[in-house]
């Protein structure tokens, strides 16, 4: 039987959930975590961040419980060079279990690792996009997620992000086998964050639960977590830029968690689309892209679907939540968005983008990729070039 559509107009009754095998929550979470992690196997690989300082003690537990640790730095959004460098570490050495321990983009390396390190395909193969796309043709590695920023919710997710920097694009690997056998989310390890990653990350997570419930592709499990989840994360962003707040830091980290599922099961939309192209061609932070896009987009797709009361509904229940959080009176309106996040201090887009970049080019790639076609409307180059000049 086809799928049938909600009341609503933008979910299906017919669908399929997946996510990681087991999730552990909380604060202390991560105490067990070498236990687990051993439980895999032995010869262990370790991707990294730099920042956070409980890593050194996992692997001194690891290497205590007799693990072997190939342990790999990423110190940026991974490219299809890091990826493949790290690559060669991997296969040089028995590696039983991929560890991932970081950010979002830890997360992708991390992932990306588990995944190709049992083939022998070139990377291309498989991205999307720039590639062919093909399926994994090896089961991956087990993969470990322990995620130490609330934004991403990567360590719920099936793809991992890969810039392609000859493409002037991120592209995506995908494949349901790579969600994580085990996500371990201990919100202690996001306790004081710089301010700045707490903003770009945080609206990341805000702009991962708005997206999923606004999705064509939404269903009654994933509009259960964004429901819960956006309020949550707007006034736990709201707080945590008033100061340090250890229940807004567990609001955070539960959101982005939401996020994470709801995106792998009902996709994102435009702001994603768009950020993907645009972090591809100017290494701005991919959270900054997301939250300096989130006022135009919601915008523009409200506007499309002005005359079907059902879908603009959810526009104006998701509008709601933003002014009580943030107190301004019209969030659905790049204009007052923009100012908002002025006042907060994040940059704007021209930092990054330099003149000579074609928007037409950008918004070409943008409206082919995998986020855009989960977007609630179409939105055209124009719509799309006007949006990009909007946040520059």
């Amino acid at each position: 039987m086809p799928p049938c559509a909600f009341e609503n107009g933008m979910g299906s009754a017919t669908f399929t959930f997946q996510t990681a095998g087991r999730v552990t929550f909380g604060r202390g979470a991560r105490v067990s975590a070498a236990q687990a992690v051993a439980a895999f196997g032995t010869g262990v690989c370790l991707v990294r961040g730099h920042s956070v300082v409980w890593v050194d003690a996992l692997e001194a537990e690891l290497s205590a419980a007799g693990c072997s640790i190939q342990s790999i730095r990423c110190r940026a959004e991974p490219d299809i060079d890091m990826l493949q460098e790290a690559l060669a570490q991997i296969k040089a050495g028995p590696v039983d279990v991929v560890v991932a321990v970081g950010g979002g983009s830890v997360m992708d390396l991390g992932k990306a690792l588990a995944a190709l390190a049992p083939g022998d395909a070139p990377v291309l193969d498989h991205l999307e996009g720039v590639g062919k796309g093909l399926p994994l043709r090896a089961a991956p590695l087990p993969f470990v997620a322990i995620p130490t920023t609330a934004g991403t919710g990567s360590e719920v997710t099936k793809n991992a992000v890969i810039g392609v920097p000859g493409s002037g694009r991120k592209v995506s690997l995908r494949d349901d086998r790579m969600l994580a056998r085990l996500a371990i989310v201990d919100p202690e390890l996001m306790d004081d964050a710089p301010k700045d990653v707490t903003l770009a990350s945080g609206l990341d997570a805000l702009v991962q639960v708005i997206e999923p419930y606004l999705s064509k592709r939404s269903n009654p499990v994933t509009d259960a977590l964004c429901r819960e989840a956006i309020p949550k994360a707007a006034h736990a962003l709201a707080r945590l830029l008033e100061g340090e707040d250890a229940q807004a830091r567990d609001d955070m980290a539960f959101a982005s968690l939401c996020g994470g599922m709801a995106l792998a099961n009902a996709g994102l939309g435009a702001v994603h689309g768009l950020a993907g192209a645009i972090g591809g061609r100017s290494g701005a932070p991919h959270g900054l892209i997301c939250g300096r896009l989130l006022g135009g987009v919601l915008q523009a797709n409200r506007a499309a679907l002005s005359g079907l009361n059902q879908q603009a509904a959810r526009f104006d229940e998701v509008a709601a939540h933003l002014s009580q959080a943030f107190g301004i009176r019209t969030p659905i309106d790049a204009a007052a968005w923009a100012d908002m996040l002025d006042s907060w201090g994040l940059a704007r887009l021209g930092r990054w983008m330099t003149p000579d970049v074609c928007l037409s080019t950008v918004a070409q790639d943008a409206a082919v990729s995998s986020s855009m076609q989960a977007n609630p409307c179409t939105l055209s180059e124009a719509d799309l070039v006007r949006l990009i000049k909007a946040v520059l």
